[in-house]
């Protein structure tokens, strides 16, 4: 009986000890977040995500793994919205314009033509109450805003010269899905084309779209330079990102590592828009080098009648965007559309 007794105390004992072994391990496990994006991984967000993750491992001493899944590995431009909204990844850096269709349309003032002149204007915006509160509107869709990238100011390519807005007319550009830049393609008189950013290279190849408009890092990571004979200095857009997590999974973090996690998001937005514009100013360079494409830099006067004509977007777009927000970043920016 003693012996029995002794027997059911080791195997019992046995059982503790291994569950407690068991727990140890999964303890161990990293926390891993998937950050997918649609993007080359030699972007300004591409680098930019691959920083989050090395500051994450570090500031979280390896209790959290970001996994970076770089050029539509994942999901495509449509698709991984709803993967985040789900679970089935944890974190996005989707541009601005992909929230619009989320039902956020004020989101979509970043894409009214020249309503930045430069990076300093933008900033204020996007790190002030006006970027505040549209992250905040991201909540009630279970969605969390941790920061805004910077990608930078849009070119607009085709295969003719670009100098004048007459130059567009009648030219199938592609965009991204978005009201306001189908709105910005008709008041040049082209024909807005909405496709993936992924598919982007075939249709300008094949000739389903004739041109685009990008920064420079997108247009020329993407090889577009192999397929587009002109570049335009427009900068008449802007292209950036909002980086956000399934809420659900950001508010079950403990406590210390969501602190960790935000610090090492706050040191990754510092370096995203520190590199987005050298990024830009070295693909410019590589673009020119490769000798496949003609950059055009438009004079004050043709990048005024560019502006003339795209400007009537903003009151078009008031009803969509809304008012309140539009005169918002205008008090922030100083930006007058009756001057032009």
């Amino acid at each position: 009986m003693k012996r029995n007794t002794i027997l059911c105390t080791a195997i019992t004992g046995a059982a503790v000890a291994l569950s407690f072994a068991v727990g140890a391990v999964q303890a161990q496990q990293p926390i891993v977040i998937k950050f997918s994006h649609v993007v080359a991984q030699d972007t300004p967000k591409g680098l930019a995500a691959e920083f989050f993750a090395k500051k994450a491992a570090e500031l979280t001493k390896g209790k959290v793994k970001v996994e970076v899944y770089a050029n539509s590995t994942l999901y495509k431009d449509k698709e991984e919205m709803e993967a985040l909204q789900v679970g089935a990844v944890q974190m996005l850096a989707p541009s601005l314009a992909k929230f619009g269709p989320l039902g956020v349309k004020e989101f979509e003032v970043f894409d009214l033509p020249y309503i930045f002149d430069n990076y300093a204007e933008l900033h204020a915006v996007t790190t002030g109450k006006v970027g505040q509160n549209l992250m905040a509107k991201l909540e009630p869709r279970g969605i969390k805003g941790l920061a805004f990238w910077d990608n930078g100011f849009k070119a607009f390519s085709a295969n003719t010269p670009i100098k004048t807005p007459d130059d567009l007319k009648g030219k199938k550009m592609r965009i991204q899905s978005s009201k306001v830049l189908e709105e910005e393609m008709r008041a040049l008189n082209a024909l807005p084309q909405s496709m993936a950013f992924s598919e982007v290279y075939q249709a300008l190849q094949t000739g389903v779209v004739d041109g685009t408009e990008n920064p420079i890092s997108n247009f020329y990571t993407q090889k577009m330079h192999e397929v587009q004979k002109h570049l335009s200095l427009t900068n008449h857009g802007y292209l950036g990102y909002a980086v956000i997590v399934n809420k659900k999974f950001w508010d079950g973090l403990p406590a210390d590592v969501r602190g960790q996690l935000e610090e090492a998001m706050k040191q990754s937005t510092k370096y995203a828009n520190d590199i987005a514009k050298q990024k830009n100013d070295e693909d410019l360079k590589s673009v020119q080098a490769s000798g496949k494409t003609v950059i055009y830099n438009p004079t004050d006067a043709e990048k005024l009648a560019f502006k003339k004509a795209l400007v009537s977007v903003h009151k078009k777009m008031e009803s969509r965007i809304g008012a309140d927000i539009i005169n918002e970043v205008y008090s922030v920016t100083k930006f007058d559309p009756t001057k032009l």
